[in-house]
Order: C-alpha cells, then structure tokens, then sequence
C-alpha cells in the first residue's frame, strides 16, 4: 500500500489522538477519501515522521492516533539558500517545487531590474501563502520532513548586501567557477528571472562574493536552472556526492 503523507500545521505527539488541521483534513477526508483504520504519515516540518492510524472522518474533521515518530534522516548535508528571481505565470510556482524535490534550505523570491511580476502590497501574503503550499505539496510527494521556508520578495541588492553563506555563487552562462578547492556547508544561490541578470547586477553581487557559476554551454530558463543548479552541488557538496 502506497503510504500516503500530509503535512499538519500543529504540534504532534506520540501516543495522543489528534485533530488534523483544516487544509490536512480537507485532504484526507474528502480530496483522498481515507477511511478509519487507514495508516496516514503525517509531519510538520521539525525533520520526523509521525506514523498515525485514522479514528475517525467526519464532514470537516478528521481524527488519528499518533503511534510512533521516527526521523526522516534524508535532508541534505548542504544548506542551500535559493535567491530566484521572479517570474511569471507557472514558472515560479515550478522552479520552487522542484527546487524543494532537490532540497532546497530556504527560497528567496528576488525583484530585479529585468522582474515583470508586480505585487501589489495587499496580495504579497497571499502570494507566500500560495507559495508556502506549493513547497509543502512538493515535500509530501518527495518525502521530506523539514520544509524550506519562502521568505518575502526582496530587492536584490538588499538580498546579496545581507545573505550569509560559507560560499555565494550566481548562475551565469560563462567564466565558471573554481568548486574544485571548496567544502562548504551551506551556498547562497543566485539566479536571474526570464531574461537573466544584468551585466550590472552580475558585478553586484560579484562585488558581495559571489562567484559566478557555469552548468554548461547552454542557456537554461528561470525554472530549469534551479534544478540543474542545485542537483550539480548536491552531487559535489551534498547528499548526491560521490563516496
């Protein structure tokens, strides 16, 4: 049987019967139509899976039994922060998701001089709530149990003036950089939107320590470059490298 894992806002403990919240019961109950007796793998994002045994489904509400928490033990080794730049229609929504499949740390939407996406102020929460879900779906299917949160947009010069990380690369079709003499433990990752960085923005965040970083001889989109980006350091970094 297939197992099945929803994320639950709230605190779980082991050995209590527990309330799902309302977006986790919604999805048990009525989109997954699980019955009583079902075993569901619940998690909240502290790094542990808590196997639980359905008690009971109502019309709104579901109730299970915490039978015993054990530790996910699959986040990488490398803490990656992820400073994207904003694009538009799915292709954000699309970059986050699988950056959050290759383990993603934390997710930094960017606004940048080449950024067609306007926010007005009163739909930015609602934006990173919409956002939030989409990494929280993406850790079901994947199996994490930690969830990288989605900061609020920033501009991309406060972004590289204050980002902390043992090594900063920005993603740019030429001059790679040197990896080969680095371990670090955590990598700030910088990536343009549709269109990519300017030459300006480059030598910005060049002039803050970042390194500019080449995945090939081909330009790759605002929601590919993530993905490659990231399976490239968790190959020589994290929990892909070679052993």
């Amino acid at each position: 049987m297939r197992e099945i894992r929803v994320y639950h806002s709230g605190d779980i403990q082991v050995g209590a019967s527990l309330e799902l919240d309302d977006i986790a019961a919604n999805h048990v109950g009525r989109v997954l139509r699980a019955r009583v007796g079902d075993p569901l793998t619940l998690f909240n994002g502290d790094g542990n899976n808590y196997h639980t045994t359905i008690e009971a489904v109502g019309k709104r509400d579901v109730v299970v039994t915490v039978e015993n928490c054990v530790s996910a033990d699959n986040e990488s080794q490398l803490h990656t922060i992820l400073g994207l730049g904003l694009s538009k229609g799915e292709r954000f929504d699309w970059a986050i998701q699988k950056a959050t499949e290759m383990g993603v740390s934390q997710i930094v939407p960017l606004i940048t001089e080449r950024v067609d996406v306007k926010l007005p102020a009163d739909r930015i929460e609602k934006k990173i709530r919409h956002w939030q879900q989409i990494v929280i779906s993406a850790c079901e299917q994947s199996g994490r149990a930690a969830v990288p949160e989605v900061l609020a947009p920033i501009k991309l010069g406060d972004w590289i003036d204050t980002v902390e990380a043992d090594c900063k690369l920005v993603l740019h079709p030429e001059t790679p950089a040197d990896l080969s003499a680095q371990s670090p433990s955590s990598v700030a990752l910088l990536i343009g939107p549709e269109g990519g960085l300017s030459d300006e923005e480059i030598i910005a965040a060049e002039s803050k320590g970042f390194q500019r970083l080449q995945l090939g001889p081909r330009v790759l989109r605002t929601e590919t470059a993530p993905t490659a980006a990231l399976a490239v350091l968790g190959v020589k970094f994290g929990d892909l490298q070679s052993r």
